[in-house]
């Protein structure tokens, strides 16, 4: 009964927008170093927790979470594409413990997943198909949205589950910290915008993709000559949220609510909710001691970008 665990903010802009080659390259081996721990522990499964930015999920049925017995990566950007290797009947073991343990937790067994679930898999693993996944979606930007305690609950439930199983599991967790890249919302959408939150977003024709992802290109390159375009990076909060959880002082986060954290973080900074959700699960296994915790925060990337790891004290 083993786990390690590896939370890794992603970024839909790595080689569109990118920041000085000094930054990139110390980005690249702190990814390095963790691929090499997670290499040396020798996972036999991974648990990923991860958001979705309206290209999987929809508000034609909007879960707070969900698990997928079957994953298929749309490589948007240029994430990697095609079908995750999902072990099915374990999957679905997963999900009747997690019902039975008190957590309303949807599945799908034709689950549509995008960059955030595919790039710790590429970047940490070198695929999406090296190991078998079990995928998590934690909603993040769709309200309304999972707190923090639900979310830990979660995470404590898929943990107990995974105790069970006398595997090398590796947790992973994608997403954060904070920033607001330009995300739309329903209450503020037009015609065609709210047809494509309610679902018809699912299959967008090439043009219309691009013509997106040309917005968030766009919306980071303005970002890097005025960091009051979009809703500032908070690095003071992103530092204390990484030491709550490095501390194991989980639960202190229950009291943030989700009105303070958009506030204080950003409206997609809901995405932390997966390391949330990945420490939780880790504490199933035992207390943890924390390792190549990194950093730093970069306006090319609209994001505040933190990699932290994390190994069972035997």
């Amino acid at each position: 009964m083993h786990a390690y665990l590896h939370c890794l903010s992603h970024t839909p802009l790595v080689g569109y927008v990118d920041p000085e080659p000094a930054v990139l390259d110390e980005v690249n081996g702190v990814i390095a170093d963790a691929r090499a721990r997670i290499a040396a522990f020798d996972p036999e499964l991974v648990v990923l927790y991860a958001p979705d930015h309206y290209n999987g999920f929809f508000y034609d049925v909007m879960p707070p979470f969900c698990l997928g017995a079957g994953a298929t990566s749309i490589g948007d950007f240029t994430s990697a594409a095609g079908e995750l290797p999902v072990p099915k009947a374990l999957a679905e073991a997963c999900a009747h413990a997690v019902i039975d343990d008190g957590i309303d937790l949807a599945l799908s067994y034709c689950m549509q997943v995008d960059h955030g679930f595919a790039q710790p898999l590429e970047f940490l693993l070198g695929g999406l198909d090296t190991l078998p996944v079990l995928p998590v979606f934690i909603n993040g930007v769709a309200a309304p949205l999972p707190g923090f305690r639900r979310t830990r609950m979660l995470g404590e439930a898929v943990g107990r589950f995974l105790t069970t199983l006398d595997k090398r599991v590796l947790i992973l967790a994608s997403g954060g910290l904070s920033h607001q890249p330009p995300v739309p919302e329903l209450a503020k959408a037009d015609a065609h915008m709210r047809d494509r939150l309610l679902g018809s977003g699912k299959h967008l024709p090439p043009d219309e993709r691009e013509l997106r992802q040309q917005r968030v290109i766009g919306a980071a390159k303005q970002f890097v000559h005025d960091q009051n375009s979009l809703h500032p990076l908070n690095p003071i909060w992103d530092t204390r949220f990484m030491s709550l959880l490095e501390q194991g002082r989980l639960d202190e986060l229950d009291a943030v609510s989700n009105e303070a954290l958009s506030a204080m973080a950003g409206k997609s900074a809901h995405e932390i909710k997966t390391w949330m959700a990945a420490f939780a699960t880790l504490s199933a296994f035992g207390s943890w001691r924390c390792e190549g915790r990194y950093y730093r925060p970069i306006p090319e990337w609209i994001a505040g970008f933190g990699s932290l790891s994390a190994a069972v004290q035997n």
